[in-house]
């Protein structure tokens, strides 16, 4: 057990902070989305109804779809982009790791690399698909669940209630994505541009203390 979390303790403890995070977000979404129902002359709902609500789905969602956003984009730009100096980026100047072809001959390669034909050529972009599938799957969550809130308010107001194709061009639903978007494309170019001129010691996202601004990579 204890080379097992030693082995997985940065996932394990991401995953803690997501399910703590999460835990809270519901918790205290749950009272206000009560504080606006009994404001607008409704009775509360109980705590399990609240992961119906489209106040749940819609604000849980387009968090998830900014960061998946931001990950598979991250992923698919470092390809072919740098940043001279930064501990994000790839040195031009010399041929990475990650660059080189697969071979079936290495030592424990994963069984696609083994395959090889289509699967490889699958495999060999994997983490960028998934990435973007679940962007999307995340998009599509966030759609529903805002479109269900707005016809939540609608409803209680006596308005008519939005069709999902009329909801697509909704301000509100763009005004949400494109808040989170922001926030995150920030966050990547606050990373590549801080990792030139400032370290961690120990940290796998930062050059050696002793590096000099101009390195590129880790």
């Amino acid at each position: 057990m204890k080379k097992f979390v030693r082995n997985n303790s940065l996932s394990i403890t991401f995953f803690l902070l997501f399910v703590a995070a999460l835990g809270a977000q519901t918790f205290f979404g749950f009272k206000e989305h009560n504080k606006e129902l009994l404001d607008d002359g409704v009775g509360a709902i109980s705590f399990l109804s609240y992961f119906s609500t489209g106040h749940f789905i819609q604000s849980t969602f387009e968090n998830w779809e900014s960061e998946f956003l931001q990950m598979a984009l991250f992923v698919v730009l470092t390809i072919f982009l740098q940043q001279k100096g930064s501990s994000e980026s790839k040195n031009f100047d010399k041929e990475e790791e990650v660059d080189r072809e697969p071979s079936a001959n290495r030592k424990n390669v994963p069984w696609p690399v083994k395959k090889g034909g289509f699967i490889l050529t699958v495999y060999k972009h994997s983490l960028s698909i998934i990435l973007f599938l679940l962007f999307f799957i995340s998009f599509i969550l966030h759609f529903y669940g805002s479109l269900k809130d707005e016809n939540e308010q609608l409803s209680l107001k006596g308005h008519p209630l939005e069709t999902a194709l009329n909801y697509m061009g909704d301000s509100r639903f763009w005004f949400e994505s494109f808040q989170n978007w922001q926030s995150e494309f920030l966050s990547v170019f606050a990373i590549v541009i801080l990792s030139i001129y400032f370290r961690q010691i120990g940290s796998s996202q930062s050059k050696p203390v002793d590096a000099p601004n101009s390195e590129t990579g880790e």
